[in-house]
C-alpha cells in the first residue's frame, strides 16, 4: 500500500510539472493569454484520460478575422492531444463511424463553412457535436443489415476543437470553452512551427500525458472537484474534468486552474448572447436607470432604440416596434398591460412582471455577486487596470458625465474620488437603484447599501 501511494504522489508531482510545460510549450507558437494555456494544457492532459470522465469540454476557438492563429493552434494541438484527428471536411458517413469507433480528438478547421456545407455532412456535424459532450451521447442511423433496412446508434462522446470565425449553433457553443484569438501585434513573438523540429519535444509531452492518464485515470473517476460558483451549471460541467485533474496536480494549478477558467467564461460579452437575453438586459438596464416599477411601452422603446451600441434600433431594417417588442418577451410568459400615467391609460410593463425572467436567465450573464442556483460571474465587459472587478457602462449615453446615472460597475474595492467642484458623485451598481439604502463616503461619493 504504501508503494503504491508513493507512486501516486509521484505521478501527481509529475503532472504538475507537465501541465506547468504544456502550458509554456503552446504559446511559444501561437499568442495567447496566460488563461487560455492553462486551459489548453488542462484540456490536453483531459483528452489522454477521457475514459474517466462524464463530460468533455469543447474547445472554441475563435477570432474575428482571418490569420489570428486559429489554424495554427489547431496545429500545435495536433502535436499534443490524444489520437487527433485534424480535418477541415470529411463526409457525414466518415465523420460518424470514425467518431464511433476510435474516439478521436476532433480538431475541426473553418467552422463557419462546415455548418453551411450540404445538409447531410452539416446535419451529421451538428448532431456529433450536439450529443457528443456527455458519455452518453449517441446518433441513430439507418444502415442496412442482411440486405433489408434497419437502424444503430453510434457513439459521439470524443473530444473536440472546433476553429472558425465568429459564433457557433448556441447549443454548441454553449458545451465550450471559448478561446478568442486575436492577430499578433508587432511586438508579439513566436517561434514558427516546423514539425520536424518541434515534433520531437511535443511527443515527449504527448508520451507523458499518455503515461500519466494511464496510471491515473481510474483516480479521476471518484473525483467531485468544487465548482466555482461564478460558473453557470452547463459552464460547471464544462469545466469538472478539467478541474478534476488540476486538484490531483496540485500545487498553484487548482486555484490557477479556477482563475482561468472563471477569466474564459466571464470575457464572453452580452453580443454574444441570444436576442432575447439582450432585449431582457437592456430592459432591465432601463428600470434600473430610470428607478422605476413600470414604463409604458413607448418610453421603453424610446430608451431601447437611443442605444447605438445595442441592434433594437436597426431591428430587420427599422426600430425595434411595440408589436415586436410584446413578441419578444411572450416567450417569457410577459406582455403589455393597461398602465395609469396620470390621466391617460397606456401600454406598457410593470418591473415586477420581468423579475422572475431576470433572476433566471441573466444573473450568469452580467451581475457578479449574485448568489443564486447560477452563481456568479464576472461583468461582460472588459476589466479597468484599477478596478479587480470587471465594469458595464450602461447602454445608452455616450459618456460618463457625474451628473447622469450611467456609468454603472460592479462593487469595485476602492470607490472612485469625488470630483473637485465639489459636484455629487454617485457610484451606481449594476443591480440597485439610488435609494434611501445609500451611503455616503468621507470622500463625498455614494455606495449601494445592498453591496
Amino acid at each position: 500500500m504504501a508503494a503504491e501511494t508513493l507512486i501516486a504522489v509521484e505521478n501527481e508531482n509529475d503532472l504538475a510539472a507537465l501541465l506547468d510545460d504544456l502550458s509554456a510549450f503552446i504559446p511559444r507558437y501561437v499568442v495567447l493569454t496566460q488563461a487560455q494555456a492553462d486551459a489548453a494544457a488542462l484540456r490536453i492532459v483531459h483528452t489522454h484520460a477521457l475514459d474517466a470522465a462524464e463530460f468533455t469540454p469543447y474547445l472554441h476557438i475563435h477570432s474575428p478575422m482571418l490569420r489570428s492563429g486559429k489554424t495554427l493552434l489547431l496545429n500545435v494541438l495536433n502535436l499534443l492531444v490524444s489520437k487527433p484527428w485534424m480535418t477541415g471536411r470529411v463526409s457525414g458517413a466518415v465523420l460518424v463511424r470514425k467518431t464511433d469507433k476510435e474516439q478521436p480528438t476532433l480538431l475541426l478547421d473553418e467552422s463557419d463553412t462546415a455548418f453551411q456545407a450540404e445538409p447531410e455532412y452539416a446535419e451529421a456535424l451538428r448532431g456529433i457535436l450536439n450529443t457528443g459532450f456527455q458519455r452518453t451521447g449517441c446518433v441513430s442511423i439507418c444502415v442496412k443489415d442482411a440486405g433489408d433496412w434497419g437502424y444503430r446508434n453510434f457513439k459521439t462522446f470524443s473530444p473536440k476543437a472546433i476553429a472558425g470565425i465568429g459564433r457557433l449553433p448556441q447549443t454548441i457553443e454553449d458545451r465550450s470553452i471559448p478561446i478568442e484569438l486575436k492577430r499578433k501585434r508587432g511586438d508579439d513573438h513566436c517561434e514558427r512551427l516546423r514539425t520536424r523540429r518541434v515534433g520531437p519535444q511535443a511527443k515527449a509531452l504527448q508520451e507523458r500525458a499518455a503515461r500519466w492518464a494511464a496510471q491515473n485515470a481510474a483516480g479521476l473517476r471518484e473525483a467531485e472537484p468544487l465548482l466555482p460558483e461564478e460558473l453557470n451549471d452547463r459552464q460547471q460541467d464544462v469545466c469538472e474534468p478539467l478541474l478534476a485533474i488540476a486538484d490531483r496536480a496540485g500545487g498553484d494549478w487548482p486555484t490557477r486552474a479556477r482563475s482561468a477558467l472563471v477569466e474564459l467564461f466571464s470575457n464572453r460579452r452580452v453580443q454574444d448572447t441570444s436576442p432575447s437575453l439582450r432585449l431582457l438586459l437592456d430592459i432591465r438596464s432601463v428600470f434600473q436607470r430610470r428607478a422605476t416599477d413600470r414604463l409604458p411601452s413607448r418610453d421603453l422603446l424610446k430608451e431601447l432604440v437611443s442605444d447605438e451600441t445595442a441592434p433594437w434600433g436597426e431591428w430587420r431594417g427599422k426600430s425595434l416596434s411595440p408589436t415586436q417588442l410584446a413578441a419578444m418577451v411572450r416567450p417569457f410568459g410577459i406582455s403589455p398591460r393597461d398602465l395609469r400615467v396620470g390621466s391617460q391609460t397606456l401600454k406598457g410593463y410593470f418591473r415586477s412582471d420581468f423579475e422572475d425572467s431576470w433572476e433566471r436567465y441573466l444573473p450568469d450573464l452580467t451581475n457578479p455577486r449574485h448568489e443564486g442556483q447560477q452563481g456568479r460571474q464576472a461583468s461582460v465587459y472588459a476589466v479597468p487596470e484599477h478596478l479587480s472587478i470587471a465594469r458595464q457602462q450602461a447602454p445608452v449615453a455616450s459618456n460618463n458625465d457625474e451628473n447622469q446615472p450611467v456609468f454603472m460597475h460592479a462593487v469595485a474595492d476602492v470607490a472612485p474620488h469625488g470630483q473637485p467642484n465639489g459636484k455629487m458623485r454617485l457610484r451606481f451598481c449594476w443591480q440597485h437603484p439610488f435609494d434611501e439604502t445609500w451611503r455616503q463616503q468621507s470622500d463625498g461619493t455614494w455606495v449601494c447599501g445592498y453591496c
